[in-house]
């Protein structure tokens, strides 16, 4: 079963989550705000796939962190810091048994899952 990570009242989590409806793709959703967040997924992800694609730099959480944490960030104090903050994670993260994928493209999911 795959899992899609997101906010529910995200744009891109939307389009992710009816790419998979239209494709009769049986998923589960967990909303990270509101359901959270272990440290072993976030662990597990970034073994998959670079911090930089992994943390929003885009986002208004972001923004709003200290300059001190947006400047230290590194392999170590990232993981708290999603835990902390699931807001900064780049959405959705959509979870097989063997990938993951961050963000919405249409095509990387059909290339992964047609």
């Amino acid at each position: 079963m795959l899992t899609l990570y997101g906010i529910a009242n995200c744009d891109s989590c939307k389009k992710a989550r009816k790419w998979l409806a239209d494709n009769e793709i049986e998923h589960r959703f967990h909303d990270v705000r509101a359901d959270g967040l272990t440290r072993a997924h976030i662990d597990h992800w970034l073994t998959r796939v670079p911090r930089e694609k992994l943390v929003n730099t885009r986002s208004t959480t972001w923004r709003t962190l200290p300059e001190a944490d947006r400047n230290g960030l590194d392999e170590k104090t990232t993981p708290p810091l999603l835990l902390e903050n699931p807001t900064l994670i780049k959405r959705p993260v959509l979870e097989t048994e063997t990938q993951v994928l961050v963000g919405f493209v249409a095509d990387q999911y059909d290339k992964l899952l047609n």
